[in-house]
């Protein structure tokens, strides 16, 4: 056993998701002392299986969410200046049609059910303009524009569309990389005096005289470390550390909600996305992806055991492509589905009566019942990850000191200290400057790695100059920047969650890299 228990830092943290890497950050860049333990890869739950969007949640505001809707659509202009490589401006059509529905336990369901009891559940399109007024004012956009009405007929965004849809709203929202926005802030955090622990299990935490002691099992054995205050951001597994691993006599739990998306082959040549809406009221998004695919989702569905694999089930499957095939003039089948991925949401346990109407706000509870104290995070949205980690400062601050003011505002990642508008300036430097690329490589590098891309190539002169070819287009120059830079052990974290290049490499070739990596 290793024991560092003469270290004592200020805040121990469990869990590599967002929420937990976020703190981390935040907390490092306020000259506080962290440690972080991970006990997979970063991102390799929660945060690595969203539907990869900073969004405000346009339905959101029919379950009157205003505080959690507003919040988001300041947020994601704050983040996309912030991290311009991984995330990008996308529009979203929402075509209009007669036989949409409410999901009926909504808010605002209730409410016109009975003050417009013809409308039968119906999903009226005066309502889905106000909404998006509504969308567009709340956020204060100065980079996004706004809503603007748009003809389906002899269009691009018509084209693959059913003949019936005629008309459409465009409103704005922005993509993003949501495992690679872990990892920079895993590493940002790391450059800013975090320790970063990746594959290490949290097996106990106990505290005495107002410390804990932290027991973990990780790659170095077994070792302790105590701290004067957890951050308990473990996701799905938050429930787990409150009952089992710090035993606190607390009430708060988590409701586990299983979201599924399927990647097709790409279903449309245009770069917008479309937002559809069901006739059982659920919606559901179609986004380009990856250049040569189409992401489609999500679903919502109890999940009872964290520890249970969360997988897309035939069901789930079946179900998307039923619902994009509503829309689409070419029906989805699941022979059009290349690879498919699911993640729990750990929402907090608010009583609602169905997965979809669970409460997607985040929850944040300060625990001093054994004494020490513990923050506990329930729910949380990528695209309020910063704000999330902002208030959980607010109440950590009080209690163990640090600068109270926050910081991450303006502040870009690592790779993101360029203009909003100057990614294809920065593809075309990199290409300039490294004629070997391709214009395809070229492009993902930037949209990976921004301004490092060039510190990760180096003096390259040739292809060859950046070592074994692993297939498309990875390197063994890159892999080694993962390894070294962005806390990757295995050829899963590289090729799924670094970047999405397993979906244009074999089983062997992935076999081949992680053989290599165990062996480096």
């Amino acid at each position: 056993m290793t024991d560092a228990s003469s270290e004592q830092l200020d805040i121990f943290v469990i869990g590599g998701g967002i929420n937990g890497c976020g703190i981390a950050r935040d907390a490092s860049g306020r000259g506080l002392s962290i440690a972080l333990a991970e006990m997979n890869d970063l991102a390799s739950a929660t945060s690595s299986a969203s539907t990869k969007l900073f969004h405000g949640g346009l339905r959101y505001l029919e379950y009157f969410e205003f505080r959690l809707v507003r919040e988001a659509l300041l947020e994601r202009e704050t983040l996309l200046r912030a991290m311009p490589h991984i995330s990008w401006p996308m529009r979203f059509v929402l075509p209009m049609h007669k036989d949409m529905r409410f999901e009926s336990t909504t808010p605002t369901s209730r409410l016109l059910n009975t003050v417009m009891p013809w409308m039968k559940g119906r999903r009226p399109t005066w309502l889905i303009r106000f909404g998006l007024f509504l969308y567009d004012t709340l956020g204060g956009r100065q980079i996004l524009p706004g809503t603007a009405k748009l003809d389906l007929t002899n269009t691009p965004e018509g084209a693959p569309l059913k003949s019936k849809f005629r008309l459409a709203y465009e409103y704005s929202d922005c993509w993003i990389e949501d495992a690679r926005l872990v990892a920079l802030n895993a590493r940002d955090a790391a450059q800013r005096g975090a320790r970063i622990m990746t594959r290490t299990k949290v097996t106990a935490a106990t505290q005495q005289d107002g410390i804990w002691s932290v027991t973990l099992d990780g790659p170095d054995g077994t070792q302790t470390i105590q701290a004067r205050m957890l951050v308990n951001a473990a996701g799905p597994w938050v429930g787990d550390i409150i009952h089992h691993k710090a035993r606190l006599n607390s009430r708060e739990d988590v409701r586990l909600v299983r979201g599924s998306h399927i990647v097709t082959k790409r279903l449309f040549d245009h770069d917008k996305c479309y937002f559809f809406q069901g006739t059982d009221g659920r919606i559901i998004f179609a986004i380009p992806y990856e250049t040569d695919y189409t992401l489609i989702g999500t679903t919502d569905h109890e999940q009872e055991d964290p520890d249970q694999t969360p997988i897309c089930t035939d069901a789930e499957k079946d179900y998307l492509c039923a619902f994009a095939s509503e829309y689409f003039e070419r029906p989805v089948t699941p022979d059009d589905i290349i690879w498919s991925y699911s993640g729990v949401r750990p929402l907090y346990d608010d009583g609602a009566t169905s997965a979809t109407a669970a409460t997607r706000d985040y929850t944040l509870k300060i625990d001093q019942s054994a004494g020490a104290p513990v923050l506990n995070i329930f729910g949380g949205k990528i695209t309020t990850y910063r704000r999330l980690a902002e208030h959980a400062m607010d109440k950590i601050v009080p209690l163990i000191g640090g600068k109270s003011a926050g910081w991450t505002a303006g502040v870009p990642l690592p790779g993101g200290d360029f203009p909003v508008t100057g990614v294809q300036d920065q593809i075309d430097a990199l290409a300039k400057d490294y004629p070997f690329l391709t214009d395809r490589w070229a492009k993902r590098l930037i949209k990976a790695y921004g301004t490092d891309a060039k510190i990760l190539l180096g003096d390259a002169q040739t292809a060859a100059d950046l070592g074994r070819d692993f297939g498309a287009t990875l390197t063994e120059t890159e892999v080694r920047w993962l390894m070294t830079h962005e806390f990757a052990q295995r050829a899963e974290d590289v090729v799924w969650r670094r970047n999405k290049l397993g979906l244009r490499m074999t089983a062997e070739q992935i076999a081949a890299l992680d053989t290599w990596m165990v062996a480096a």
